[in-house]
């Protein structure tokens, strides 16, 4: 698969995760988040089971593969989810975007000491400007950050080990395809996210049987949509151009929760706002090595 093709992908993912947001928001609501999480993981991972047991990609993992697994879920979902869900409770949206918005670089930085990868004098460009563009959006709905909490320190927290778990998804992929590497994640992953939440929400699981029909509606579609398929194909472009150029496209996820607050929740959006889309969008264009990609393609073809 091409690159420019995987970029089309990852920008779709990140579609999916900005409008997936509203949902995440009302089914926290509904009942405590730990719980809420380890069911729509367990959810995510049957759905990525059953997909690839149809295409013939289910087999069983190495001893060094069940390392990578391990490794991942502990990153990826349990440390990442537990954080967040917590964090974003303890904190304020501005703070958490902006600690979010750290990620792409947080990226490049663990690559290029971990991986030995080196981002061209562009893609750090496209880093820096994707910070910025995340700042002026988030900033542009709130003057000003709250003073610095533990709930800042969870999502940083969160964010650490979600960047750690691509240099894992990186490494596994040279023998271990990333979509069954995310579905064995997502099994361990609910599993330890369940039994925590035995500890933090004790008998919360039972609140399943009073849920209504919108929130099964929406717990199905974030799990399966948002977090089955989006993480499955997010894992795999990992897996396919690394993690340094799929973290870019983590910024656009402001961007698109932006335009779906502002679509569904009538939420006001500033000029401020427009000029961090612009510079979050040139930020994904030359962080991701797209620019650099149709530049190449555009002399090829002058050459012909």
């Amino acid at each position: 698969m091409s690159h420019l093709r995987l970029y089309i992908i990852l920008v779709g993912v990140m579609f999916v995760w900005g409008i997936n947001l509203p949902a995440v928001k009302y089914l926290t609501a509904q009942m405590e988040p730990v719980t809420m999480t380890s069911f729509r993981i367990f959810l995510a991972a049957v759905t990525v089971f059953t997909v690839l047991f149809f295409t013939g990609l289910v087999r069983k993992l190495t001893r060094k593969e069940w390392r990578y697994v391990i490794a991942g879920s502990a990153l990826n979902v349990v440390i990442h989810h537990y954080f967040i869900s917590v964090g974003l409770s303890l904190t304020s949206g501005t703070n958490a975007g902006l600690i979010i918005g750290t990620g792409p670089i947080m990226t490049a930085v663990f690559g290029l000491f971990l991986l030995r990868s080196k981002p061209s004098r562009l893609q750090w460009l496209g880093f820096i400007l994707g910070l910025v563009g995340v700042t002026a959006t988030v900033l542009a709905g709130n003057g000003e950050t709250s003073r610095i909490s533990v709930g800042d320190a969870y999502i940083f927290l969160a964010i650490l080990g979600q960047v750690l778990s691509y240099m894992v998804i990186s490494k596994a992929s040279k023998t271990l395809d990333p979509r069954l590497l995310t579905a064995y994640m997502f099994l361990l992953g609910s599993a330890g996210l369940f039994l925590i939440s035995l500890f933090r929400e004790p008998g919360e699981w039972r609140m399943f049987a009073e849920m209504d029909g919108l929130f099964w509606l929406l717990v199905v579609a974030s799990g399966v949509l948002g977090t089955a398929i989006g993480h499955m194909l997010y894992n795999y472009s990992v897996g396919q151009i690394g993690p340094t150029k799929t973290a870019i496209f983590i910024n656009l996820n402001t961007l698109f929760a932006l335009l779906g607050s502002a679509y569904f929740l009538g939420e006001v959006l500033t000029e401020a706002h427009f000029l961090g889309f612009i510079l979050i969008a040139f930020g994904v264009l030359f962080g991701s090595g797209a620019a650099e990609e149709l530049w190449r393609m555009r002399i090829q073809s002058a050459k012909r």
